[in-house]
């Protein structure tokens, strides 16, 4: 049995299923569109688990996948220790987002991450507090800031609309993922000029160890091709 993450939702889900229509690889399910399983008709020995994108990457880590669609902003985020259990087939055309910082419109003398690591600095002398980024990737985050140089912060983990933490009292600045800016731009938020964190795409992706699974790599190029 082939085991294949497909993202449950959202583009992702859609732009992955157009690639199986493509391959001419009907996927069925037996109780509709809402079911969580599925397989290819006329090969019923490949398994198609419709999953959460993040939770693809960690199920390709520990081996219940042998297969998966995701991004690869989620990949990055995720610990080394699973990212080197995968291999990356293709990275795909669709997908494509950034993973930006992003201060307050009303921040006008902030531009840069020079700026950031100089208001970082009188925040915590005057507030006595780390200033506060909120964010859904804090492992990206964290190594990105501390190889700008910017060291007084303190992540604040964001489980939903990340953009409106600096107007809650939740936090001064973000992280967050997106492919316009139109949803910042909309929030007054605006992306510092070298806050550009990670270019992101969907991406094809197999476990290493499974490799040589039998007609694993007969399905890997077909998807990949």
């Amino acid at each position: 049995m082939i085991k294949i993450g497909i993202p449950s939702k959202g583009r992702l889900r859609k732009d992955t299923l157009n690639i199986f229509k493509i391959k001419k690889l009907k996927i069925l399910s037996e109780r509709g569109d809402r079911d969580l399983f599925g397989y290819v008709k006329g090969n019923k020995n490949i398994r198609i688990i419709y999953l959460h994108a993040r939770e693809i990457i960690e199920r390709l880590g520990d081996g219940s996948l042998d297969i998966g669609f995701s991004g690869y902003d989620l990949l990055k985020e995720t610990e080394l220790n699973i990212q080197n259990k995968i291999t990356i087939a293709k990275k795909l055309e669709y997908g494509h987002a950034t993973l930006v910082l992003a201060v307050p419109d009303e921040w006008i003398d902030i531009q840069t991450l020079a700026d950031l690591e100089e208001i970082s600095f009188d925040f915590k002398d005057k507030k006595k507090n780390r200033m506060r980024v909120a964010t859904k990737y804090p492992n990206l985050t964290r190594e990105f800031l501390f190889s700008k140089g910017v060291t007084q912060f303190k992540l604040v983990p964001s489980l939903g609309a990340t953009e409106v933490y600096p107007f809650t009292g939740s936090s001064e600045i973000l992280s967050d993922i997106t492919s316009t800016g139109e949803t910042l731009r909309a929030n007054n938020l605006r992306v510092l000029k070298d806050g550009n964190i990670l270019k992101s795409t969907a991406i094809l992706m197999s476990n290493k160890k499974l490799s040589n699974k039998k007609g694993l790599k007969k399905i890997l190029n077909l998807l990949s091709s």
